[in-house]
């Protein structure tokens, strides 16, 4: 199983992450942005965008490897490769 950690960038940067997810003994880094109209729709703000980053890798990690999740993305690019994504995130959160 992963473990998956979310740090906020920067103050200058409010909506942009850092994710790491470790399996075993590798990990990758990822930088993601996260669309403040999207975040909205998809938790109604009920949870903070840490944790809808998390439930976001979790959904990523059943479909693909870490290594095949791109290094920088907007958070809005994964209902580009998985349809499903906005319906069924609300499962994980």
């Amino acid at each position: 199983m992963a473990t998956i950690s979310v740090i906020k960038q920067s103050n200058s940067k409010p909506n942009q992450f850092c994710v790491t997810v470790k399996e075993g003994d590798s990990s990758t880094k990822h930088t993601v942005h996260v669309n403040e109209a999207l975040y909205q729709s998809l938790t109604q703000g009920k949870t903070s965008k840490e944790d809808c980053l998390k439930a976001s890798f979790e959904f990523l990690l059943e479909r693909e490897s870490k290594e095949a999740i791109m290094s920088q993305f907007d958070l809005s690019i994964i209902s580009t490769y998985f349809p499903e994504y906005e319906n069924e995130i609300k499962h994980y959160l």
